[in-house]
């Protein structure tokens, strides 16, 4: 046995960072119009007669800084199931029907985009992460989309559920660790959010509902993480440093979700934004090593937990307005998209690059910062590095 151990071999470890190769993201062609989507909803829920309730909701859609939001719940899905459309229905088994089929549906049609991007054949994939808060299954949504993408059966998997909307700087932070510490090694980070599970008619008591119901949306967003980089991939940011903070002070209850027979019940506490600005600069100072400096020097990746919240960064670090336009674009279009959100400013802050004839993926900056924010209070900090792009 001792000469068996001894001839063992360990995979060693990359050479070098782990590099984003490649992104790709995908929405449900359903898609609500914010301005519209009050009346809209309260007919849906047959909830027309709560006229004051409808109001309030109209001025929580108006100031939410948001165009429109992607979902897979149509009305023709809502009339077949008018369950899910009562405030307290025990609705959980028809959620569930929908989330095992559609999750890793839209995660497909991203890691699609994805995989075409990088280039290389898929059976060049070694691991997959994935995170979603839409249900729970076994087997699990990883590896329904393993069998939809035609992966290897030996791919190693990471499932994710129930994360929060920090899920997608964590499940970065998992792809960094197993590339780093397994060389030639391919991540597949996928993340798949729908609202789904926390859609419900109005409550008469109950604002955080509504605000939910005006904030979030549907989307995907896939990305390859890879270290020791061949001449065929082409790097867009490196991943150079990820970190959490857990349970900020007195934060443990400004944001928890739980499930139960009538889907997903989450809460948000009026002071969660303030609390998020609060504590950005411990988190910037803590991840990059210095004390308070000029913040503008970085590229900035948000995720938009709602307007308050993008604003109450902005106020607290004295960033200059475009420094989250990739953020707002994100919230303006899609909402919050819980865990993909992050990847999906990842991929407009290159575009803008691009579009700006930026030298690299950074906007015209060498470093920046993806803060992911979720229940706890947790966040994550993931410390990227632009890399020039190529000018064809």
């Amino acid at each position: 046995m001792a000469a068996v151990m001894e001839a063992f071999s360990r995979t060693p470890p990359a050479d070098g960072a782990a590099n984003v190769l490649a992104i790709g993201t995908a929405n449900p062609s359903h898609f609500v119009d914010q301005m519209q989507y009050p009346e809209y909803y309260f007919r849906i829920t047959d909830a027309e007669g709560k006229t004051e309730l409808q109001q309030k909701f109209k001025r929580i859609c108006e100031k939410s800084m948001i165009r429109k939001r992607h979902m897979c719940l149509t009305e023709e899905v809502l009339r077949e199931n008018p369950c899910l459309c009562g405030y307290m229905t025990p609705s959980f088994d028809a959620r569930q029907r929908i989330v095992v089929e559609e999750v890793p549906r839209l995660a497909k049609e991203a890691a699609d985009k994805a995989i075409n991007e990088w280039g290389r054949p898929v059976t060049d994939i070694t691991h997959l992460v994935f995170c979603s808060a839409a249900g729970v299954d076994l087997h699990g949504a990883d590896y329904r989309l393993l069998q939809l993408l035609g992966l290897p059966l030996h791919v190693r998997r990471v499932m994710l559920y129930n994360v929060g909307c920090h899920a997608g700087g964590t499940a970065l932070r998992v792809a960094k660790d197993l590339a780093e510490n397994n060389k030639g090694a391919r991540v597949l980070v996928v993340c798949s959010e729908l609202n789904v599970m926390f859609f419900r008619g109005p409550g008469d008591d109950h604002i955080e509902n509504l605000i939910g119901q005006a904030l979030f949306g549907d989307g995907a967003a896939a990305v390859i993480v890879g270290a020791d980089t061949d001449e065929t991939e082409r790097p867009i940011y490196e991943v150079a440093s990820a970190t959490q903070v857990v349970m900020l002070p007195e934060s443990e209850e400004m944001v928890g979700g739980h499930l139960r027979e009538i889907g997903l019940t989450f809460h948000l506490a009026s002071r969660l934004p303030a609390v998020v600005g609060e504590n950005i600069e411990r988190c910037l100072e803590s991840a990059f090593g210095v004390e308070a400096g000029d913040w503008n020097e970085l590229f900035w990746i948000v995720h938009p937990g709602g307007r308050a919240i993008i604003d109450q960064v902005e106020a607290r670090v004295r960033l200059t307005p475009e420094k989250l336009a990739a953020t707002r674009h994100v919230l303006r279009e899609y909402g919050n998209m819980q865990s993909a959100s992050v990847l999906f400013i990842m991929d407009e802050m290159r575009k803008l690059s691009a579009a700006e004839g930026c030298a690299t993926t950074g906007q015209g900056c060498q470093w920046g910062v993806l803060f992911g924010f979720g229940p706890g209070l947790t966040i994550e900090t993931v410390v990227l590095r632009s890399v020039p792009r190529q000018i064809n």
